[in-house]
């Protein structure tokens, strides 16, 4: 209902501004740049991406979906990044990077939104959208979300989606993001001690099914070893924390429900529909979180540490 409004809307709106201007050169149907720049909402955006020397680029054929930050949106930004207007626009680089993430190579209309799989934008990376309490919501690289606002914004190389916070491209590894996350700090402590921390830093991309503190603490007392005994058994150690590493980028989206999934250990466990995990055992472990977005890979939280045959 409310994107009809709001297509209707827009639509009284272009139209008013097409009268306003006159006839001549001027009254033709817009393309995804000129969307922005007959839109109050969006004069940031449309100042950005002439600064960025992105508008001959967009104004091309296409076609091109653009998720499109308001000036509120721009505004939060500068205020989480703490540089003014002037600056974000003067640096390019990052302006191209930024902008370029908020467009995909193709028309995506909100009926045709992939929920729940990762999107790739022009600049690369990746980003996820999901249904939240009935609305869009977009999960960027930084694992911040986004709003989407209005939809199926109609432009003659594409369409335009507005949404309510300027997206960011991931900026951590997998392993950075792990270390920037309390509850993971035996995990991270794993990782240097088999001098893994070069390999999960590298292009990947990985997917790692990331034991807790919690999970660490059980299976000490399931191994009958302290933590000290485990980090200084570098074979065993290697052994498990590669078991729960798959290659290749796995949403939750993507997990291959009961079928088995080989890990870079070269063993395999299973997931069911409730998102358990069977492991080479027969031990269970929970799926406790998703989707935690990495530059190379994705992390999904896990209860439990997974084994495969010791």
């Amino acid at each position: 209902m409310w994107t009809t409004w709001f297509q209707r809307l827009c639509a009284t709106c272009v139209l008013g501004l097409l009268a306003a201007c006159g006839g001549g050169g001027d009254d033709h149907d817009p393309n995804v740049v000129e969307v922005a720049q007959r839109d109050a909402n969006f004069s940031i955006l449309a100042e950005a991406v002439v600064a960025a020397d992105l508008a001959g680029t967009l104004s091309g054929p296409g076609p091109y979906t653009v998720f499109a930050p308001t000036d509120a949106a721009f505004a939060s930004l500068l205020t989480e990044l703490g540089v003014t207007k002037a600056q974000l626009l003067a640096d390019k680089a990052l302006l191209r990077s930024v902008l370029q993430y908020h467009v995909v190579g193709a028309k995506v209309a909100k009926a045709d939104v992939p929920l729940g799989k990762a999107i790739t934008p022009l600049d690369g990376g990746i980003f996820k959208v999901d249904t939240v309490s009935g609305n869009l919501v977009i999960t960027d690289g930084r694992n911040r979300t986004a709003k989407i606002t209005a939809t199926d914004v109609m432009a003659t190389n594409g369409l335009v989606h507005a949404i309510d916070k300027v997206l960011l491209p991931a900026n951590k590894t997998v392993v950075e993001t792990a270390q920037a996350l309390p509850d993971f700090s035996l995990l991270v402590e794993a990782v240097v001690a088999a001098d893994l921390t070069a390999t999960l830093n590298g292009t990947g991309p990985f997917t790692v099914f990331a034991p807790t503190n919690a999970a660490f603490a059980k299976l000490l007392a399931e191994l009958g070893l302290t933590k000290d005994q485990l980090l200084a058994n570098k074979p065993l150690l290697t052994k498990v924390l590669t078991y729960h590493v798959v290659p290749g980028r796995v949403l939750k989206a993507d997990v291959p429900v009961g079928t088995p999934i080989t890990t870079v250990q070269g063993e395999a466990f299973t997931v069911d529909a409730g998102l358990a995990i069977t492991d080479r055992n027969g031990r269970k472990a929970s799926i406790t979180a998703t989707d935690v977005l990495a530059h190379n890979g994705v992390i999904h939280v896990i209860d439990t540490v997974i084994l495969p045959k010791l």
